[in-house]
């Protein structure tokens, strides 16, 4: 939830925050926790103290205000509100230079399916996450760094004005792989094409509703798909035609773990 007033996003559930706290401390603007999870966070009070952050304990019904969720786990901590970054030349420069892969996601809308790529990108060491200035696209909000699980502080989440044109800038230098229904080439090759050529990836995962977008498949190296797991030639029929994009994404993510880095 923001506070557009302060211009902060509050930060809840147990894991999310503790993470902020562990790696990112000082983005808190202002803590609030219900009396039981004293104890978890009571080396960050003399340190919140010091910088006249504010904090208390606070009964349950007002920190759900605070966050506007039930699913608080009792604590949270306010934030700045800051822009998302925008991708430049300098950022995927560096991505060259170190072979770091990059996700890009194609309008994702639901902001819990972003915090749960999110969650899968922290666990599989995908860094790079770039999302489009889009009104279809979910920003970071607090359902997504709650569903997270303190993800957010591990991976770098980037915006972009147009999907079309950093596909475009990334021809040739990146393996530009888009996950399609109809797509043929099997999620296992990715690091094999990736590792053959010497070149890091750019994986891109669709909306809920319509997958990845034509300008996106017309701009893709790969278009890469989850290999149904029954027997087509025993009549063994598909019964569900893809996953939720999360579902998806921690596949994906999994195969992508023998990308050289």
């Amino acid at each position: 939830m923001k506070n557009d007033i302060r211009n902060e996003l509050a930060v809840c559930g147990f894991e999310a925050v503790k993470a902020l706290v562990k790696c990112n401390p000082q983005k808190i603007t202002r803590f609030y926790y219900t009396r039981d999870r004293m104890m978890d966070f009571k080396d960050l009070f003399k340190s919140l103290a010091e910088r006249k952050v504010p904090y208390n304990n606070i009964p349950e019904g007002e920190l759900q205000k605070l966050s506007g969720t039930p699913h608080h786990q009792g604590v949270v901590a306010m934030i700045r509100n800051e822009e998302i970054p925008h991708l430049n030349t300098e950022i995927t420069d560096e991505w060259l230079h170190k072979k770091e892969s990059a996700i890009l996601l194609d309008r994702v809308g639901n902001a819990n399916n972003l915090g749960a790529i999110v969650r899968s990108a922290a666990f599989f060491g995908f860094k790079n996450i770039v999302i489009p200035r889009d009104e279809a696209q979910s920003s970071i909000t607090t359902s997504s760094y709650r569903v997270a699980q303190g993800g957010m502080e591990y991976v770098n989440v980037y915006s972009i004005q147009s999907i079309e044109k950093l596909l475009a800038s990334m021809k040739g230098k990146m393996i530009r792989f888009g996950t399609d229904v109809r797509g043929k080439t099997p999620i296992e090759k990715i690091p094999e094409l990736c590792n053959e050529k010497k070149k890091p990836a750019l994986i891109v995962l669709g909306n809920e509703e319509h997958g990845i977008s034509r300008i996106v498949r017309d701009n893709c190296d790969e278009l890469v798909t989850i290999p149904f797991c029954g027997n087509p030639e025993q009549g063994q029929v598909q019964p569900i035609e893809s996953l939720n994009v999360a579902q998806a994404a921690a596949i994906v993510l999994y195969e992508c773990r023998r990308l050289t880095r």
